[in-house]
């Protein structure tokens, strides 16, 4: 208490408590003098380290291989031919190697999945496989190409890819930029005929932080992203002319 008002600076009160159940956010953590209590310093050094080796950890493709037994697989890299090339040029991560892509198959394909690194290889190397299965289980009918496992890869890399192989659709799971709360955050950005170098990020739709259980669940992710797919070929867009109405109408049945 000073000057008759609480501090609501003081880390156990029962506010704060109640308030940190609802959020990973690093609120009402107290002070040791002018600074913060040992605890949460070393709980916010730790969480720095783990978002500095999510994006510097290499892309091992063949555990998400593994993941995908049965699927045929394809490997390809960017034009960044190194870690430190990538995180310095990005526009070299949305370009394909030209060797890798005179090897990729082409075909009459609905669609293609990239599984592509991104800024956290241990966001695509926890939950890519699990929401390529997931998402592919609902497509009945659907042409689908070979998932492409792309290394030093940007999001744009997929638009590359899929005019590479001929295909409609490209969804890019990649990993997201790591924060301080998450390192291990997978992304979906989906495209309806994507064109290399003119595809802007207005023409995708986004489905980001899918890490189970503290994040979007591979159900939940997988369904909202094969919704989208779905209305996407039917109206022929992606991106701001294509919302999820999911919730809505789930809302909706829930009301009836």
């Amino acid at each position: 208490m000073t000057n008759g008002q609480v501090d609501l600076s003081v880390g156990d009160l029962p506010l704060w408590s109640a308030l940190r159940r609802h959020t990973q956010a690093r609120i009402g953590l107290g002070r040791a003098g002018t600074s913060l209590p040992t605890r949460h310093r070393l709980e916010l050094q730790s969480a720095h380290a783990a978002a500095r080796d999510a994006v510097h950890s290499p892309f091992e493709p063949e555990v998400v291989a593994a993941g995908l037994a049965g699927r045929e697989t394809v490997r390809v890299r960017s034009a960044a031919g190194d870690r430190l090339t990538y995180l310095q040029r990005p526009d070299l991560g949305r370009r394909l190697d030209p060797t890798d892509r005179a090897h990729l198959p082409v075909g009459d394909w609905d669609v293609v999945f990239v599984v592509a690194d991104g800024l956290s290889s241990r966001a695509v190397h926890e939950h890519a496989a699990a929401m390529v299965r997931g998402t592919v289980a609902r497509l009945v009918g659907w042409r689908v190409a070979p998932v492409v496992l792309a290394e030093q890869a940007r999001v744009a890399l997929g638009d590359d890819i899929a005019s590479a192989m001929g295909a409609a659709m490209v969804v890019v799971f990649v990993g997201e930029r790591p924060g301080m709360s998450a390192a291990d955050s997978l992304g979906a950005y989906l495209t309806y005929r994507p064109r290399p170098g003119e595809t802007t990020d207005a023409d995708r739709n986004c489905l980001s932080n899918i890490r189970p259980p503290l994040g979007l669940t591979y159900e939940l992710a997988a369904g909202k992203l094969a919704g989208l797919m779905g209305r996407g070929r039917e109206l022929g867009i992606t991106g701001v002319g294509l919302k999820d109405e999911s919730d809505r109408e789930a809302v909706a049945e829930r009301l009836l």
